[in-house]
């Protein structure tokens, strides 16, 4: 154990404690010798002005809660493992969102990075150590976002020109704005659409300009933006109204028996192994995707519908292969023709 991790747990130690500790338990707790605890109790005292007192009749260590019941470790409240996970944190934040909070948690950053060179502890590289890949991300316009999770948390309501993507129409919204969700690696805002009087989920790549109104937004509990907007599948989301029940073969359990779909799904290992799954939905769309992408390891058992849609789209990703196959087979004969013709 390292000396600045010795101060740590030993100051841990003390604080929790109410009555005195042997020199011989904290050898045990701090894994090291008699002559290196003691060294480490004088610079607890001496060096960082630790309450520290010892009590002969009691033969142990303790805090002084008369001289200071609040005492901290000056200059560092972190053990090494947390100011890791603080760096850690600070770069999962940048990458997911880049430049957003830049310029307030840097200072932060450069702080922990200080406080582990005075420790003696080595800086990591985390950039090197940890990766994080975001599929399919679509950047999201660091201005705007600012603005939305500034109007957000003063309670404020925005105007926004928003392009959607399924209409590829624009059209200009008041929206209070609800709450930020990160979503396979995208962000969204739930908002209240005044126009439409009623909770939407907007993709903030969409929306341009964000103008601040600075009028007070309508705001919803939690419990009702649970209910409309989390309650069933996906991002397309409202109120369930069909549970999709799902059969996938055994290769396929292995993986999907360990995954999370939805708070609300239900599974069911079956007896050769196969996995039988159930979630609620509303809208099939996302739900399809997922479906899709485990081919012919998932059967759609239930509802009907789903299975049609299942079924229809299948069919045509094969027809688009089958087309596809004669054109290339055409283009493959066309070019040994001119190849003959050539000799």
């Amino acid at each position: 154990m390292e000396k600045i991790d010795r101060i740590f747990v030993l100051h841990k130690i003390l604080s929790n404690r109410r009555t005195p500790v042997s020199i011989e338990r904290l050898c045990d707790r701090l894994e090291c010798s008699d002559s290196t605890a003691r060294r480490t109790l004088r610079f607890l005292r001496d060096r960082l002005s630790a309450p520290l007192e010892y009590d002969q009749a009691l033969n142990g260590w303790y805090y002084d809660r008369h001289q200071n019941d609040s005492f901290e470790l000056p200059g560092f409240w972190f053990s090494p493992e947390e100011l890791y996970a603080l760096l850690v944190s600070h770069h999962l934040l940048t990458t997911l969102q880049p430049g957003l909070l830049a310029e307030h948690i840097a200072p932060i950053k450069a702080r922990i990075e200080r406080l582990l060179e005075q420790q003696n502890i080595q800086r990591p590289a985390i950039h090197e150590r940890i990766r994080i890949l975001q599929m399919a991300a679509r950047p999201s316009d660091i201005q705007n976002f600012r603005k939305l999770a500034s109007s957000l948390l003063r309670g404020e309501q925005v105007k926004v020109l928003y392009h959607g993507r399924e209409r590829d129409k624009t059209t200009e919204r008041i929206i209070s704005p609800q709450r930020l969700v990160y979503y396979r690696s995208n962000w969204y805002l739930d908002a209240w659409c005044h126009m439409k009087n009623g909770l939407r989920t907007f993709a903030l790549d969409r929306m341009h300009p964000v103008i601040e109104m600075g009028k007070k937004a309508k705001r919803l509990s939690q419990k009702e933006l649970d209910q409309q907007l989390a309650s069933s599948y996906g991002i397309f989301s409202g109120q369930p109204k069909h549970t999709a029940v799902l059969h996938f073969s055994p290769s396929a359990a292995r993986w999907v028996a360990d995954e999370q779909w939805h708070p609300q799904q239900s599974g069911e290992v079956l007896s050769d192994g196969s996995y039988e799954l159930r979630i609620p939905y509303n809208d099939p769309r996302e739900l399809m995707m997922d479906i899709l992408k485990y081919g012919p390891d998932v059967v759609v058992k239930s509802p009907k519908s789903l299975q049609n849609a299942v079924t229809k789209r299948l069919k045509n990703a094969a027809e688009q292969y089958r087309q596809g196959g004669q054109v290339l087979n055409w283009a493959i004969m066309g070019n040994e023709a001119a190849g003959k013709t050539g000799k």
